[in-house]
């Protein structure tokens, strides 16, 4: 049987993990059980964090990639689950606070890097608008090259970087973080469904939208981008899809 050019498990949230040729990559992992976290302040929708249960799924991995340090992508659960010694890949300016967690083998990706027959190259992403994204700090995706290419744009709002980076790789697949998400003033942190169809018309890949119904300030419910889209993938907690 011929192996999938990529395997993608949707756990919940921003988590993923994703099946590269014979290396699997837990994305962005918040594992904390349903309402153990306080909610996001300053949003409209005031409970507590996760909003939903983590799905039954195996959570096996050969790596880490954790795009950035907030806590619904990578929380205190996961901190105390992951082994010390997993490669861990992640943005160059947070690989102190990992070290500083205890973890022994941080890999921070400058551009591109080699692990198991995937390059994982970094790319960048804004966390909002104008001032908001600066406060948000820093961010970004990664794209993952095997026998075909995947790009994981992490949390970030469709602005000049996200089409040059699908002119760069002409990626096979496209996971966005979309929800919506956003504080009681302000635009959206993350992608919208104007977004979304966006990124829908400038690749040729399959799109698939996640970072929904899960945390207090992502208000773009499932329902409502499955509507407002077309040709976009939008799995349930748990869903397991292959390209």
């Amino acid at each position: 049987m011929t192996r999938p050019t990529f395997d993608v498990t949707f756990v919940r949230h921003a988590t993923l993990l994703v099946d590269a040729g014979e290396t699997t990559f837990l994305v962005d992992p918040m594992l904390g059980e349903q309402g153990s976290a306080p909610p996001i302040e300053n949003t409209p929708n005031q409970r507590p964090n996760p909003l939903v249960p983590l799905p039954d799924v195996p959570v096996e991995y050969d790596a880490v990639v954790v795009t950035h340090r907030h806590l619904d992508h990578f929380d205190d659960a996961a901190k105390e689950a992951l082994p010390d010694d997993v490669p861990l890949f992640c943005n160059p300016v947070e690989a102190d606070a990992f070290t500083e967690d205890g973890f022994t083998d941080v890999r921070p990706v400058e551009d591109g890097v080699e692990y198991e027959g995937v390059t994982l190259t970094r790319t960048p992403a804004r966390h909002g608008h104008g001032d908001l994204a600066e406060q948000m700090g820093p961010v970004c995706g990664f794209v993952f090259e095997a026998e075909g290419t995947l790009y994981l744009a992490g949390d970030t709002v469709w602005y000049d970087a996200v089409p040059e980076t699908l002119d760069r790789f002409a990626p096979d697949v496209v996971v966005l973080n979309a929800g919506a998400a956003r504080f009681t003033e302000g635009e959206e942190i993350t992608m919208a469904a104007a977004d979304v169809r966006a990124v829908r018309d400038a690749t040729d890949g399959a799109v698939v939208a996640v970072h929904l119904e899960a945390i207090n300030h992502c208000l773009l419910t499932r329902e409502a981008l499955r509507a407002a889209t077309e040709d976009v993938l939008v799995p349930e907690d748990g869903e397991s899809m292959q390209f």
